[in-house]
């Protein structure tokens, strides 16, 4: 009976892992190689490496890749900032889990409806400019600017940053806590000696979750940023929509996609091996 059973289990998880391979190969792998494949086409569909040469020795995109991670960057930092400290007072509360969920909450909001929300909040006749007219400023360019750019990025990228955070400072041990004040630590010490290093998983997490597709904005740089804001994700949207270059859209595709890479490469956990 339980050899039987035994069987049965295996046969289910072959089974899942099959059509999960599937998966995989036709909604990952397949496209990955089909963009990587059409970056090395020119426009007679001939092979050719001409498109990454192109690219890397063109000062106007090297300035984008520039601007890309620099945004990305400055994002990362906002949120995390910001998250952190949000991530912990959450853990502190009594529900929690309730409080989380509201957090999380605008991540159900489809992204376009929150983009057109804050360009009714920061146009020329929206509320922020309505509240200064009426107290006697006058009225300010809010949109197309960058810092409207990063503040509206940080708000959608934000809630991706807490939950990681929030995970890893729950799954520290109190004890641990109590056992380094009981040994004299304060607070701060408490922080930066202990609950830091242990939810340094949950930062790298965050760090990934919000660097990575800050990488390829593309919606919120044009409806917010404007033309101020220019970034690789605006490139390809422009190929492949306006100029209809996919070969080159595919180029920055996969560039981008090693960006993304490495950037796991350098967040990911480390494992220290040992001896049992």
């Amino acid at each position: 009976m339980a050899l039987s059973f035994k069987k049965q289990k295996q046969g289910f998880t072959s089974a899942y892992m099959g059509i999960y391979g599937l998966w995989l190969l036709g909604f990952v792998v397949l496209p990955l190689l089909l963009l990587l494949f059409e970056s090395l086409q020119d426009q007679n569909h001939h092979f050719t490496l001409a498109n990454y040469q192109a690219f890397f020795t063109s000062g106007s995109y090297l300035a984008m890749t520039f601007n890309s991670i620099w945004y990305a960057f400055l994002i990362t930092v906002i949120t995390l900032v910001f998250a952190y400290p949000t991530a912990y007072f959450l853990t502190t509360l009594k529900n929690k889990q309730f409080w989380l969920l509201l957090v999380i909450l605008p991540t159900w909001i489809n992204l376009l409806l929150k983009t057109y929300a804050f360009i009714g909040l920061l146009g020329q006749g929206g509320l922020v400019n309505s509240t200064l007219t009426a107290v006697g400023f006058h009225p300010m360019q809010l949109l197309f600017t960058d810092w409207s750019f990063l503040l509206v990025a940080a708000y959608v990228e934000l809630p991706f940053m807490i939950l990681p955070i929030f995970n890893a400072l729950s799954d520290i041990d109190p004890l641990l806590t109590a056992a380094s004040r009981d040994l004299g630590a304060n607070s701060w010490q408490t922080l930066k000696k202990v609950i830091w290093p242990l939810s340094m998983p949950g930062v790298k997490a965050g760090i990934q979750a919000v660097f990575i597709p800050s990488l390829s904005l593309f919606m919120i740089t044009r409806l917010i940023g404007g033309n101020r804001v220019i970034t690789l994700g605006t490139a390809i949207e422009e190929h492949f929509l306006v100029t209809q270059n996919w070969a080159f859209g595919s180029t920055i595709g996969v560039i981008l996609i090693v960006a993304m890479v490495i950037t796991m490469l350098l967040t990911q956990d480390k494992q220290k091996g040992g001896r049992s």
